[in-house]
């Protein structure tokens, strides 16, 4: 049997036009007196398949699924999406050994009765450390397996009062030029935002993640902290984390400004909904050549179709 492997899908397939756009704005960029040197990428990355900290013993979450084989560690530290270094799926690997995540804080603010900073020490000693096998499916029509490590959102909400004026809660990535050398350039809307309804965020599921495989978040992956929700499609997980914001009207995130009419707030996964160019019905795990055919909520549904009871998951795409 032929076994491609994933850089070997063709681009067209797996690159949305819009960041083809975004590499021709790029090359006007450069064309215009940019070049790599000044955004300061460097030639030469870290070893993708070095071994990282471990975070110890976990805890064995039963929200795992125990019916898909997890994706390689190589295959997902390789490949992926994290704008701020670069728009193609290997720049993370490549540029993201840049970031400095000590020492790191995170922010918590809004609709609280007041705001707190947590540092990153202080979070990774709220709760014992769970390891939750799960499916993630992307919107470009990848998925994967993936073991993160972590804690439900909801050991947050242990440690703030929030107001009841909150309703949907917004979760801030890093936007630092120096360390994230693609933010001088305009792709997005910086910094990155993404955002969920409180009911979404509380539901058991919804992971702060602070590691994968056992071992501590690489950083080309969202690290030290990032959000895994893994009923909607992976672009809806910001990764490493500042700022997270209470709320009481549903956020634009950046996402939804980039392209509001490809990517709506709630982003479940459906395949009966295809996205403006190409049909969600069908995903390809990264390290394997056949598709399969995508599920309801990514396999969710028993858990989570509750909370959209009597929405229109045509219209709240």
């Amino acid at each position: 049997m032929l076994i491609r492997r994933p850089l070997q899908i063709p681009s067209s397939e797996i690159t949305t036009p819009l960041v083809y756009a975004e590499r021709r704005d790029f090359m006007r960029l450069l064309a215009a007196g940019i070049g790599t040197a000044s955004l300061g990428i460097s030639p030469s990355a870290e070893a993708l398949d070095a071994p990282g900290n471990s975070l110890g013993k976990l805890i064995s979450s039963p929200f795992s699924t125990h019916d898909d084989k997890p994706t390689p560690l190589k295959s997902m530290t390789s490949y992926g999406n994290f704008y701020e270094f670069g728009p193609d799926k290997d720049s993370p690997g490549k540029n993201a050994h840049r970031l400095r995540t000590r020492p790191w804080s995170v922010t918590v603010d809004g609709e609280v009765k007041a705001a707190k900073t947590f540092a990153i020490e202080d979070i990774l000693s709220w709760a014992p450390l769970e390891e939750r096998i799960y499916r993630m499916r992307c919107v470009e029509g990848w998925s994967a397996v993936v073991p993160w490590v972590g804690f439900p959102f909801s050991e947050l909400l242990k440690r703030v009062e929030i107001t009841g004026n909150a309703k949907f809660v917004e979760f801030w990535s890093l936007a630092d030029p120096e360390q994230m050398p693609y933010v001088r350039i305009p792709l997005l809307d910086w910094p990155y935002v993404e955002a969920l309804r409180l009911d979404e965020a509380r539901h058991p599921l919804s992971l702060l993640a602070v590691g994968m495989y056992g071992e501590v978040m690489p950083k080309q992956n969202g690290a030290p902290l990032r959000l895994v929700v893994p009923w909607k499609y992976g672009f809806k997980g910001a990764k490493s984390i500042v700022r997270i914001r209470f709320v009481e009207k549903q956020p634009q995130t950046a996402w939804m400004k980039a392209g509001p009419d490809e990517y709506g707030f709630y982003s479940n996964v459906n395949p009966d909904v295809p996205h403006k160019r190409w049909s969600q019905a069908t995903e390809r795990r990264l390290g394997e050549f056949l598709k399969r055919k995508t599920l309801p909520f990514n396999g969710y549904a028993e858990q989570v179709a509750s909370l959209y009871a009597g929405m229109d998951l045509r219209k709240n795409f």
